[in-house]
């Protein structure tokens, strides 16, 4: 089986071939206005050398003459050579000629027909005659009363008009085989400047690398965001659609900027280095690496991870550590008090027994949300036990506000928001609580607009500065030091995001406790109002 072409031969194979029908199409058009603009300027001349001899006078009153030949003749062969057409022939009515090239046909009848010129109109046509076949004019003659008398026929032989035509396209055809040789060397430089931006690969190679590039772009799991020199989209994979909540779209040619919530400049300036990002309401962190070809960077690929499903189980995880420790104290706390409940009973204190288990309570660090406090969203209720137990171990008092209300959601999707919302409040008032008190107010009225839950959560702690009250909710802005493991400043970002998707707001203020005090206004859809 012999080797295929290559793609540079092909290339000049086709260019060429596109090239010669263009050159050759060109070039019997050229010819054939060629052609027509010869038989233009003959017919021009000859219709100006017949007109003139049939309105000569001599010419017209030599037909009264018993032999008008004699005076017709030399007239004739002189304006003929002067005109340097094949032939000027002068006849009668009826065809005899009055003059001819060859002076023995004179007398004779034309060998075409002669009842041409008796209607007064002008002929023009190739016809052949005792000469050959010629282009001619024929012109009536007219005398003095308007009547026709006789006709001039005025012809050039054809084999001139071809030789005369010959003796010019020849410098046509020179100059299209010149065309010729120089489109097929510009044929050949293109195929070999292309080939050298394909870096030489052939087309059965590119075929395999397409193939190749797609099965590992889109089977990956990260990731991948290809940028040209502008900060552009030049290619995603379908991991990096799902990230960016773009499933579905095409987002080449669309700047990197309207899809990522963060400054790339210094990510995409350092390359190797990472940045906290953010997708909606997705934390990803993005990592850029250069793309360099032949030396020099093209563009960047920006490796996309999601952190919200990790930073959730590292959450989870400190919270069941936490929990962990707090039961650990529960064990201990029950311990002690079983062993005083002993010795008193033994020693037969029985009222001193009592006023132990009262002062016990519920029983220690892990105790109800009561259902006096009004809130009865489960996921809600749930989220404040957790988080009471964890502020706790961390020495800070977290209490539900009394009058706090809080019906159920139609749906998990509200819970699940009301959820990121309080929990983010929650822990950023814990962290800058510093061992203090957290409080937490949850109103949730029926207004004229709709359901609106209102969510506000106070700490003890230093407060947030005015100057900074706008910018602590911008994305990786931050006060808290980085514990391990985890990414800080995109709390409050979060709760930003999700309070405007749902048409409220979240603003800072200075709390009664002395710290801050956010609040957040989730106005409920009334889809998501149960009945």
């Amino acid at each position: 089986m012999g080797r295929a072409m290559t793609l540079r031969t092909q290339l000049v194979l086709l260019q060429s071939a596109i090239m010669l029908v263009v050159i050759v199409g060109s070039g019997v058009a050229a010819a054939w206005v060629q052609e027509r603009a010869i038989r233009d300027a003959y017919l021009d001349r000859m219709v100006g050398v017949a007109s003139s001899v049939a309105q000569l006078p001599s010419v017209v009153d030599a037909f009264d003459d018993p032999d008008p030949a004699e005076v017709i003749q030399p007239i004739a062969e002189t304006v003929r050579v002067a005109s340097a057409v094949t032939y000027v022939v002068v006849t009668d009515v009826a065809g005899v000629r009055y003059s001819h090239p060859n002076p023995d046909r004179i007398g004779e009848v034309v060998s075409t027909d002669p009842t041409a010129a008796q209607s007064g109109e002008r002929f023009v046509g190739t016809q052949t005659g005792t000469l050959g076949t010629s282009w001619r004019v024929k012109v009536p003659v007219h005398d003095a009363d308007g009547q026709v008398i006789g006709q001039v026929s005025v012809g050039i032989l054809e084999a001139e008009l071809h030789a005369d035509w010959l003796g010019s396209i020849w410098v046509l055809a020179l100059c299209l085989a010149a065309a010729a040789v120089v489109g097929v060397l510009l044929a050949s430089w293109a195929a070999s400047l292309v080939r050298r931006r394909i870096h030489g690969v052939e087309p059965d190679e590119i075929k395999s690398m397409l193939e190749t590039r797609n099965a590992t772009l889109h089977g990956i799991g990260e990731g991948l965001v290809v940028l040209d020199e502008r900060a552009t989209i030049a290619l995603c994979n379908d991991a990096a659609l799902r990230l960016l909540g773009r499933e579905g779209d095409e987002l080449a040619g669309v700047p990197v900027a309207e899809v990522l919530d963060a400054r790339l400049e210094p990510l995409l300036a350092d390359a190797g280095e990472q940045q906290l990002v953010l997708a909606g309401e997705r934390v990803l962190v993005a990592r850029a690496d250069p793309v360099v070809v032949d030396g020099r960077t093209v563009g960047t690929v920006l490796i996309l991870r999601d952190r919200t499903e990790l930073d959730a189980a590292l959450r989870d995880l400190a919270g069941a550590q936490g929990m962990t420790e707090t039961l650990r104290a529960q064990q201990h706390e029950f311990a002690n008090t079983l062993h005083t409940l002993g010795g008193l009973l033994e020693l037969g204190e029985a009222d001193a027994a009592m006023q132990v288990i009262a002062r016990a309570g519920a029983g220690g660090a892990l105790s109800s949300l009561a259902p006096a406090e009004g809130v009865l969203d489960l996921e809600v209720a749930a989220l404040l036990l957790a988080k009471r137990a964890q502020a706790r171990e961390h020495g800070v008092e977290l209490a539900v506000a009394p009058g706090s209300t809080l019906r159920p959601a139609a749906s998990t999707a509200g819970s699940s928001d009301w959820v990121t919302v309080l929990g983010n409040l929650i822990d950023n008032a814990v962290d800058a609580s510093g061992g203090g008190r957290v409080q937490v107010a949850i109103a949730d009225d029926d207004t004229d607009a709709g359901r609106v839950v209102t969510m506000a959560v106070d700490d003890d702690g230093p407060g947030v500065p005015e100057e900074r009250r706008q910018r602590i909710f911008d994305l990786a802005v931050s006060t808290k030091t980085h514990a391990a493991g985890l990414t800080r400043g995109y709390g409050l970002t979060l709760v930003r995001r999700v309070a405007e998707r749902l048409g409220g707001d979240v603003r800072v203020e200075t709390s009664p406790l002395g710290g801050a005090r956010f609040v957040a206004t989730l106005p409920v859809d009334r889809s998501e109002v149960p009945a």
